[in-house]
């Protein structure tokens, strides 16, 4: 079994409030969870306005494949341009972990 996670943290552009943020922020996590079939949410800076973090996580059997998904997603918060990728912070954990 193997673990990935995915943590970014985000710069939003042009947000005056936090009912903007979450306009910008729901549509991300939701379209990561559609599409990757992954578990995701929003996780820290919920009190700033431009500022976003967002965890992610997947389970496999596969590590070939985790990698590929983990890749898509990341690509896909990066192409997204109402958002700055600030920063992807990335864990794997393999069935050799203790």
């Amino acid at each position: 079994m193997y673990v990935g996670t995915l943590s970014f943290d985000l710069l939003l552009g042009d947000v005056r409030s936090l009912k903007e943020k979450r306009s910008v922020v729901r549509p991300i996590v939701a379209e990561l969870h559609r599409k990757f079939a992954v578990s995701v949410a929003e996780v820290g800076d919920q009190d700033l306005y431009r500022r976003a973090q967002i965890g992610l996580a997947m389970v496999s059997g596969d590590a070939g494949h985790l990698t590929e998904v983990l890749d898509r997603c990341e690509r896909l918060v990066a192409a997204r341009p109402e958002v700055e990728l600030l920063a992807v912070r990335r864990r794997f954990h393999g069935g050799d972990d203790e």
